[in-house]
């Protein structure tokens, strides 16, 4: 994907720095937070998606990858909730640019690593 800086960031942010920190902790952060994550990772990934919004979304994906965070990841039960903060505002800022089949493949993902039998 092309290196977009948002915000100091963005710097964070690379294709295995995200899967490394999802992989790790999705369990951890739980289900909202992963499937955040995952819907802005696959609208980045999409050609139609501006380069604005995928400045926007590798600036709040490179957050949640950030050792710096407002609350620590570690904190337990509150840990990712400043991260969930950043990407929901993030998914509000690129909402035009989310699709029905980003929001498919997130959900497909999501219910591999959460073991939920998949959508119909």
């Amino acid at each position: 994907m092309t290196d977009y800086d948002n915000s100091g960031f963005g710097i964070e942010y690379s294709d295995k720095s995200f899967w490394d920190k999802l992989k790790a902790y999705a369990l951890i952060a739980g289900r909202e937070v992963v499937e955040k994550a995952l819907i802005l990772y696959y609208t980045a990934r999409a050609p139609a998606t501006p380069a604005w919004a995928k400045a926007t979304i590798i600036g709040a994906l490179g957050y949640f990858i950030s050792l710096i965070d407002a609350i620590p990841d570690l904190t337990p039960i509150i840990g990712y909730t400043d991260d969930l903060g950043v990407m929901v505002a993030a998914l509000a800022v690129v909402a035009a640019s989310v699709t029905p089949e980003i929001r498919a493949q997130a959900k497909q993902k999501l219910s591999e690593w959460f073991k939920e039998p998949a959508a119909s």
